[in-house]
C-alpha cells in the first residue's frame, strides 16, 4: 500500500510538472531548461523548408505562427559600435599599434557591454513586425569584427580594419577582440563575434566580386591562416565570414578546401559560417565569378560546402527551389541550420529576459565616461612617433603655434571607416584639443588645402602662408588621408586612388607643397600625420622636424594628440605595418605571393620598419635568457631616461638552417611601463608554436628542429635587436 501512493505521488508530481511546463512555454525549444541540443530538435522539427530558408538569411525571416520574430545577423563593431551616440575607439590599425593585448580585451568589453545596452533598450517587437529586419542591420547581437586578413600590401583600402602586416599580431589583437566581444560567461554568449574575410584576402578592393588567388602552400599556411587559426582554436570564434575572392578557382563561401578540410576539418570549427554581403551572387552574375549557373545552384553549393548564413537574398529563395530540384534536401538544410539556432540559443535571444545576465546594462552604458577614458587611453597608446628632432613634448616657452592642413578641424577624419558616431561632447578635433592644451600661447589655423586637391574656395598661395606664419614658435602641420579616400569598393575620382585603394604610397603632392612651404620659414616643422595606411614621407625627407602617424583615432584622436604634443602623454605606439620609401619597392598589387612583402620578406630598406617607435625616454636593454617547456624568455629592462614610458618588447625568430624561412618573425611582445631608472625583468612565452613551419608531409604546421636566433628590442630593424642563438 505504502509502494501505491508513493507511485502515485510521483505520478502526479509528474503530471503536475509537465502541465506547468506547457503552461508557460508552448513549445519545448522555448524550455531553457532543456538543453540547447533538444531545444533544437523541437524547433528544427517545427519548421517549413521555406522558414528553414528563411532563418539562413542574414535577414532572417520572422516565424509569426511560433512567435519567432525576425533577426539580423548583420551588426558591426570593428572598433565601436556603428550607430549615433556611441563610444568611438581607435581605428583597428590604431588599436593593433598599440601592442596592448590586454587593453584589446578592455576596449572590446566595453564596445559589447554598450552592444548589450543598446539590445536591452531597444524595442524588438518593432522589428519583429516585418518579414526581414534588413533596415536594421546593426540591431543584433552577432558582430562582424574581427578583420584579421594580412595587410599585405599597404595599396588596399581596406586594411586599416586590420591589425596589420604580422600573422602572430593579427592573431593575437584578433583573439583579444573575440575574448572582449563573446565574455566568459558559461551559459550565454555577451554577444557573437566574426573573424572575416576568410581567406587569402586583401584587396584589390575593384576585382574582389571575380579575382581569383592562388599562392603558396607555404605562404597560405604561413601567412594568410595563423591568425583565423588562433581566433578559433584559441578564442572560440562564433562566426566567421568568406570573403569575397575566388581562392584556386572555388568561391571561398564554397571552397571545400577553406571551409570543410581546413576550418571544420582539421580546426574543429562548429560555429557558423557566414557569407560576406552579395558574395553568393558573384557566384552567378555576369562578370563576376560565373562558377554556377543559376542561384539555386549556387546557394546550394554554398550550403553543402559549409556556408550557413548568407549576408544577401539567395538562400530565402533558391534553397526551396534547390530542394525541388533535387539539388539538395532538407536534411542538408537541417545541418547548417542547426548550426545557426545553436548560436542564437547561445546568445539567449529565445530565454526570458530575467535569464540575461546582462539584463541590468541600460543606456547610461553607451557613451560613457568611463568608456570615453578608456577610448583615449588606446588613442594615446596608438600613436607612433616616428622621428622627433628635439623639437617635442613642445615646451611652455611656445607663445605662437602655427596649424595647417586638411586634418586639423575634420573630427569626421577621425572615426575611419565602418564607425558609429560619437557624441559632440565626447569628440574634439586635433586643433580645439591643442588650442585647449597650450595654455596662453597663440594659435593661428590655416586649412590650406584639401587632402588631393585644392580648398574649394581657391588654393591658398603656400608663399603667403609660410609669411603669415614665418613668426610662429612652431608649425603643426596636420596632414593624411580620409575614409572618403582609402575604404572599402568606392568610387574615388583622384589620382593616386583607385576604387577605394591606392596607387602610390606617398603623402599627395598638394600636401607635400604645404610642408615644403612651412619648412621654408625656418621654424620647427611637426607633422602629424592620420592615415589608416601607411604613407610615405620619404619625398619629404629633410622638410620636417617631428613625426607623428596618428591613424584614425577615434572620438579622442584629438585630445591624445595635443596629450603628446604638449608632453602630458609620452608616445609608446609602434607600426603594425612597414612604411616603405616607395611605391616601386612594392611587388604588382594582384600578387599575393609574399615575396618581397612586409618585414618578414621585403629584403630593402623601409623608410620606417615594422615595430618601430620613438618615445621621449630611452630605454636599455640587459641580456636575455630563454628557458622551460615553453621557452620562456626573460629580458631586463631599463629605462635610462628621466621620464617615466611604456616600452613594447618584441621578440622575433630567425630561422639559421632554413632558406625557405622568413628573415625574422614577431612572436611575442609585451607592452610594460618603466619608471625612470628602473629595471623591469619582462617574461615572454613563446611556445612550440614559434618554431613551426609549412610541412608538406601533415599538410599545415609542424615544429622544426634545428638552429634558432632569438631577436629581442624595441623594433624589427637589426639595429635595435640583440639576441641570444638556441637550438630547439
Amino acid at each position: 500500500m505504502k509502494r501505491f501512493f508513493i507511485v502515485a505521488a510521483l505520478a502526479a508530481l509528474t503530471v503536475s510538472c509537465s502541465l506547468k511546463r506547457d503552461d508557460v512555454y508552448e513549445y519545448p525549444f522555448r524550455d531553457p531548461s532543456l538543453s540547447v541540443e533538444e531545444r533544437v530538435d523541437n524547433l528544427l522539427s517545427l519548421l517549413t523548408v521555406e522558414e528553414k530558408a528563411g532563418l539562413l538569411q542574414s535577414g532572417s525571416m520572422s516565424v509569426d505562427r511560433l512567435g519567432i520574430p525576425a533577426y539580423n545577423w548583420w551588426s558591426e563593431a570593428c572598433h565601436g559600435l556603428t550607430g549615433n551616440g556611441v563610444t568611438v575607439f581607435p581605428q583597428s590599425i590604431g588599436l593593433a599599434a598599440t601592442f596592448d593585448e590586454q587593453q584589446q580585451v578592455e576596449v572590446y568589453k566595453a564596445v559589447s557591454d554598450e552592444a548589450r545596452a543598446r539590445w536591452n533598450t531597444i524595442d524588438h517587437n518593432e522589428f519583429g513586425k516585418t518579414k526581414s529586419t534588413c533596415d536594421a542591420w546593426w540591431h543584433g547581437l552577432s558582430y562582424w569584427c574581427p578583420n584579421v586578413n594580412i595587410f599585405r600590401d599597404p595599396r588596399w583600402g581596406r586594411g586599416q580594419e586590420t591589425c596589420g602586416e604580422d600573422p602572430y599580431l593579427s592573431g593575437v589583437m584578433g583573439a583579444a577582440t573575440v575574448r572582449g566581444m563573446q565574455g566568459d560567461n558559461p551559459d550565454y554568449y555577451k554577444t557573437i563575434a566574426c573573424a572575416k574575410h576568410y581567406a587569402v584576402h586583401s584587396g584589390p578592393e575593384s576585382a574582389r566580386h571575380r579575382f581569383d588567388v592562388s599562392v603558396s602552400q607555404r605562404d597560405l599556411w604561413e601567412t594568410y591562416l595563423p591568425a583565423f587559426k588562433k581566433i578559433v582554436t584559441e578564442a572560440d570564434v562564433r562566426q566567421v565570414m568568406g570573403a569575397y575572392n575566388r581562392y584556386e578557382g572555388e568561391p571561398c563561401n564554397a571552397s571545400e578546401r577553406l571551409l570543410g578540410d581546413i576550418l571544420r576539418g582539421k580546426w574543429g570549427y562548429t560555429g557558423v559560417v557566414v557569407s560576406d554581403c552579395g558574395a553568393i551572387d558573384n557566384f552567378y552574375v555576369k562578370g563576376r565569378h560565373m562558377t554556377h549557373p543559376d542561384g539555386p545552384s549556387a546557394s546550394a553549393a554554398a550550403l553543402k560546402a559549409g556556408c550557413d548564413v548568407e549576408c544577401g537574398c539567395n538562400y530565402g529563395e533558391m534553397l526551396p527551389e534547390a530542394v525541388n530540384r533535387g539539388i539538395i534536401t532538407e536534411e542538408d538544410i537541417d545541418v547548417n541550420l542547426r548550426r545557426a539556432l545553436t548560436e542564437l540559443f547561445r546568445l539567449g535571444l529565445f530565454d526570458p529576459d530575467d535569464m540575461n545576465p546582462w539584463k541590468d546594462l541600460g543606456a547610461d552604458v553607451i557613451s560613457s565616461e568611463k568608456n570615453a577614458a578608456l577610448a583615449l587611453k588606446a588613442a594615446q597608446e596608438s600613436i607612433v612617433l616616428l622621428k622627433n628632432d628635439e623639437v617635442l613634448p613642445l615646451s611652455g616657452d611656445v607663445k605662437k603655434i602655427a596649424v595647417v592642413g586638411p586634418n586639423a578641424a575634420d573630427t569626421f577624419m577621425q572615426l575611419g571607416n565602418y564607425s558609429g558616431t560619437p557624441t559632440d561632447a565626447h569628440t574634439m578635433s586635433i586643433l580645439d584639443a591643442i588650442r585647449g592644451a597650450c595654455g596662453d600661447a597663440e594659435v593661428f589655423y590655416c586649412k590650406a588645402c584639401n587632402h588631393v586637391t585644392e580648398d574649394r574656395n581657391g588654393q591658398v598661395d603656400f608663399a603667403e602662408l609660410a609669411r603669415k606664419v614665418s613668426d610662429a614658435d612652431v608649425i603643426i602641420a596636420v596632414t593624411g588621408l580620409t575614409a572618403r579616400l582609402e575604404g572599402e569598393e568606392m568610387d574615388v575620382p583622384y589620382e593616386g586612388f583607385s576604387g577605394g585603394d591606392r596607387t602610390r604610397l606617398d603623402l599627395p603632392s598638394v600636401q607635400q607643397d604645404l610642408v615644403k612651404a612651412m619648412h621654408s620659414t625656418g621654424k620647427p616643422v611637426v607633422v602629424v600625420n592620420c592615415s589608416g595606411s601607411a604613407v610615405s614621407f620619404a619625398p619629404l625627407k629633410g622638410y620636417y622636424d617631428a613625426l607623428l602617424q596618428a591613424w584614425y583615432g577615434g572620438q579622442a584622436g584629438g585630445q591624445a594628440v595635443a596629450n603628446v604634443l604638449f608632453g602630458k602623454y609620452n608616445p609608446a605606439g609602434r607600426l603594425p605595418v612597414t612604411i616603405y620609401a616607395s611605391t616601386d619597392q612594392l611587388p604588382d598589387f594582384n600578387d599575393y605571393s609574399m615575396k618581397g612583402r612586409t618585414y618578414r620578406y621585403f629584403e630593402g630598406k623601409p623608410q620606417y620598419a615594422f615595430g618601430y617607435g620613438l618615445s621621449y625616454t630611452t630605454f636599455r636593454y640587459g641580456e636575455a635568457k630563454m628557458k622551460g617547456k615553453r621557452h620562456t624568455v626573460t629580458v631586463p629592462v631599463t629605462n635610462i631616461g628621466d621620464m617615466d614610458g611604456d616600452e613594447v618588447v618584441q621578440i622575433y625568430v630567425k630561422a639559421l638552417d632554413f632558406p625557405d624561412a622568413p628573415i625574422k618573425s614577431l612572436k611575442g611582445f609585451k607592452r610594460v611601463n618603466i619608471p625612470a631608472g628602473k629595471t623591469v625583468k619582462v617574461k615572454i612565452e613563446l611556445g612550440d608554436e614559434a618554431f613551426e613551419f609549412y610541412d608538406e608531409s601533415v599538410d599545415g604546421l609542424s615544429v622544426r628542429k634545428g638552429s634558432y636566433r632569438i631577436l629581442y628590442g624595441g623594433s624589427s630593424r637589426d639595429r635595435d635587436l640583440e639576441y641570444i642563438d638556441v637550438t630547439i
